[in-house]
């Protein structure tokens, strides 16, 4: 399919870098009370950490990332917890513009704002806003994010277009599906997943159907640029056959 997003510049090279790369940001809240300290201490440090790594990722070429930042699950932690995850999220939005700009950094928002604070949408929709025209890169911020949800509210889309005589079923492909997602990106090439924990959450799980996953022991805010490099090195020993074979295959 064709994707409306447009980017300059090469997103592929020799090296076999991936071109989106999906990370769970997990282990925030562990990492600080290990230390002794509050859980929201933690996910401080996380989006210090966060800040750090975007700007080595995009150095090294990488073009698309999507984060998850907040689960719709997520609310279900205590009042106090998400309360501050909200007002990290707007100090984030805001005060990071100026580096998106910078750097040329396209940000959007995969998620249902519905049941959001007014002051975190409107901090959402100014970043989306500012940087609609940067092209040096994207991120996209899965934020009140489910992927289970996500598929739904693709249903709905298609489904209403069916009422709407605008499509047919037989119009009903993977690249329509695909289209009516939250965002029209490329499929997800490498997932990492922080914390040691071996599973998904419901991340992206359309998107990242035949995503090479990686699950270091490492807790988020440990989680430097020497570990993503590490992961990048393992993610270029995979051999992706999308269910086909590979020459390399054929000798064997």
């Amino acid at each position: 399919m064709k994707y409306n997003i447009i980017i300059i510049g090469d997103v592929m090279n020799d090296n076999k870098l991936p071109i989106h790369v999906g990370i769970i940001m997990d282990g925030n809240g562990r990492w600080a009370q290990k230390r002794g300290f509050s859980r929201s201490v933690g996910h401080k440090m996380g989006a210090k950490n966060l800040k750090k790594l975007l700007k080595h990722i995009y150095k090294r070429n990488i073009k698309i990332v999507s984060i998850y930042a907040f689960s719709t699950e997520n609310f279900k932690r205590d009042k106090n917890e998400v309360e501050y995850l909200m007002d990290l999220s707007i100090k984030f939005f805001t005060n990071e513009l100026k580096t998106f700009m910078k750097e040329n950094i396209k940000v959007l928002f995969s998620g249902r704002k519905d049941n959001l604070r007014v002051d975190v949408i409107n901090a959402m929709n100014e970043l989306e806003e500012n940087t609609k025209n940067n092209n040096n890169g994207i991120l996209n911020i899965c934020f009140n994010y489910g992927g289970r949800l996500e598929i739904i509210d693709a249903i709905k889309k298609i489904a209403s277009k069916i009422n709407n005589n605008d499509i047919t079923f037989d119009d009903i492909t993977e690249d329509l599906v695909s289209e009516n997602m939250y965002q029209t990106l490329p499929p997800l090439d490498f997932v990492i997943r922080t914390s040691g924990e071996l599973r998904t959450s419901n991340f992206m799980i359309w998107e990242s159907s035949y995503a090479e996953y990686y699950f270091p022991n490492t807790l988020f805010p440990d989680f430097d640029t020497k570990e993503f490099d590490k992961a990048i090195e393992e993610f270029q020993k995979r051999n992706r056959r999308f269910g086909g074979i590979t020459n390399e295959d054929k000798s064997v």
